[in-house]
């Protein structure tokens, strides 16, 4: 069963700095663990999935969103030093978007969710803070994050999960 719990456990701080480090600063990591792409959210109701994977492992953003213009969004991927994690975050570079979001799902491939967090604006100037979307507009699955139908506010300018893989120790 995955966990329900928004916070992250004490180990996983570090795997944490990682991806906002990761985030804000693409050219701090190794090009065999880490990823970053562009990706276009288009608006029109229309249901558009975007994929990409490192290291055996992917992380898929699937949206429906309406008003405005295209925006160009960013998706980056981690794979901790040893395997164990694996993370995905999607988000609007700019700090907030103006589409509105009517649904969204993130799926991580090879792992099972640890942690996940969702944003309805990212601070990108002095003076701005992070937004957190409250716990019950997003679920956490086991393998998923997703928009909660009816309770969603239709905002969304970040994601960010983190998976632990199945990767063995011999």
């Amino acid at each position: 069963m995955a966990t329900t719990s928004k916070f992250c456990p004490p180990h996983l701080t570090g795997c944490l700095l990682f991806v906002v480090l990761l985030s804000h600063h693409p050219a701090l990591a190794s090009d065999e663990q880490t990823k970053t792409v562009e990706l276009d959210v288009k608006p029109g109701g229309t249901l558009y999935t975007f994929a990409d994977s490192i290291g055996g492992y992917e992380c898929s953003f699937s949206f429906v969103t309406h008003g405005g213009t295209n925006e160009k969004w960013l998706m980056s991927l981690g794979l901790s030093d040893d395997n164990k994690l694996f993370s995905c975050s999607v988000w609007r570079p700019t700090g907030r978007s103006y589409l509105f979001f009517s649904a969204f799902k993130i799926e991580l491939k090879g792992t099972k969710v640890e942690f996940a967090n969702a944003l309805s604006q990212v601070a990108v100037a002095s003076g701005q803070n992070d937004k957190n979307l409250n716990s019950e507009e997003y679920t956490i699955g086991e393998s998923t994050v997703t928009h909660t139908e009816g309770k969603f506010k239709a905002e969304l300018s970040k994601l960010t999960v983190i998976g632990r893989t199945r990767h063995e120790e011999l």
